[in-house]
């Protein structure tokens, strides 16, 4: 072996070398990336803890506000910490849409008086449910919070978790704008909570043709406040005890009004054992047995059909021809749209992980290049400046050490 072939191998070993230490270091990253992973979990209940203080803190803030709009609270709201006391007649309803808490207050401006009853949920879509249960349909639609209608002197809308049934002594054309303002005093969740349920949105809506009258949805998440809502099916058949949630919206097809039920299951599998079960009660028809409800009985023959999409059953019915029934239910369509893995806003810790994996195999890579375009550059530098100086590349005769000729 000659003495450039040596010396590229000395640089070539010392970038291997450099490239084990930093592996090494990188082994304890991977380490501490672990057991960070493996601590997550008690990380997590730390974390949650927070939630819990907000969500109690949240609750001691005053649900109404002394005053607003120029309307003057007449004496301290009473608390309302109970379904039973927010409704007794509806009180196993509302625990079914997740009441937590409420407040009611009377108001005075001059002459005229105001009740104002606000409950609230653990989320919006609690809120949103009420606010529908509460509204009877066919109310006229009013521009206050998230969702409001109207009946002459009584006002219901919902903004965030908090649902607010309003009795005025008289209506003016200022009585919204003051329940707007009333509105924006309400205490405001830690996160936008003000949507209703994703199942509202597949609703479909016939533009022209029958359209959707969104002041007749009702949605619903347990059998008291479906039937409660008018349900069109029995609440033993519908399967709220597998997790479901319903909304019914009635429609103006050419050929008569039509009612449809949409139904959302966990997943696909559980709205197709329960789309069985109602395809065979529909198909059994109206006998003693097996009666209809009045709303399936009233249906114009062959109007009641059912559909499965995905997660989603849909039931129609109502006075409309068939032919509309099924076109009808022909634009109901469940679209499984993923932008992204779940896990929150941040990446998770899976994909931490193989971003520092990613990251280390890189780092080992450029560093073993570098060793080695290193090496081939001294050695062949070196070579080349012996050329230049007259010498010969390689330094394998040079005398290395110095030697006395004694005789």
């Amino acid at each position: 072996m000659n003495a450039l072939s040596r010396m590229m191998t000395r640089r070539l070993m010392f970038g291997i070398l450099v490239t084990a230490v930093v592996s090494l270091a990188v082994n304890d990253a991977i380490s501490a990336q672990v057991m960070v992973t493996s601590a997550k979990p008690s990380t997590a209940s730390i974390v949650a803890a927070p939630s819990k203080t907000a969500s109690a803190a949240s609750a001691s803030v005053p649900l109404l506000p002394r005053d607003f709009a120029g309307w003057r609270l007449q004496a301290a709201a009473t608390p309302i910490t109970r379904a039973q006391q927010a409704d007794t007649a509806n009180a196993a309803a509302l625990a079914e849409y997740g009441f937590t808490d409420g407040a009611t207050a009377n108001y005075t401006r001059g002459n005229e008086t105001m009740t104002i009853r606000a409950l609230r949920f653990g989320d919006a879509t609690g809120a949103y449910g009420a606010y529908t249960f509460y509204r009877h349909s066919g109310w006229p639609k009013e521009d206050i919070g998230s969702g409001a209608a109207s009946d002459h002197e009584r006002i219901l809308f919902w903004q965030g978790e908090t649902f607010v049934d309003v009795s005025v002594s008289h209506v003016s054309a200022m009585t919204a704008a003051d329940l707007r303002e009333l509105a924006g005093d309400l205490p405001r969740p830690a996160t936008d909570k003000s949507l209703a349920p994703p199942v509202v949105a597949d609703l479909p809506n016939v533009a022209g043709d029958g359209p959707l009258d969104p002041q007749t949805t009702h949605y619903s998440l347990g059998p008291i406040g479906y039937a409660g809502s008018g349900g069109v099916l029995p609440p033993t058949l519908v399967g709220f005890d597998r997790g479901a949630e319903v909304v019914t919206a009635n429609y103006a097809l050419r050929s008569g009004p039509a009612t449809l039920t949409l139904i959302n299951y966990p997943t696909p599998q559980m709205a197709a054992a329960v789309e069985g079960q109602i395809a065979d009660y529909v198909k059994a028809g109206n006998t003693t047995q097996h009666p209809w409800t009045a709303a399936l009985a009233n249906s114009t023959p062959g109007s009641v059909q059912v559909k499965r999409s995905g997660p989603l059953v849909a039931v129609v019915c109502g006075d409309a021809v068939p032919n509309d029934m099924r076109l009808l239910l022909g634009l109901v369509h469940y679209d499984a749209n993923i932008s992204r893995l779940p896990g929150g806003d941040g990446p998770t810790e899976v994909q931490k992980t193989a971003k520092l994996l990613l990251g280390i195999m890189l780092l080992v890579a450029v560093m073993f290049t570098a060793a080695l375009l290193l090496a081939l550059l001294l050695g062949g530098g070196r070579a080349l400046v012996r050329l230049a100086m007259g010498k010969p590349a390689s330094s394998v005769y040079d005398e290395q050490f110095t030697r006395l000729d004694l005789k």
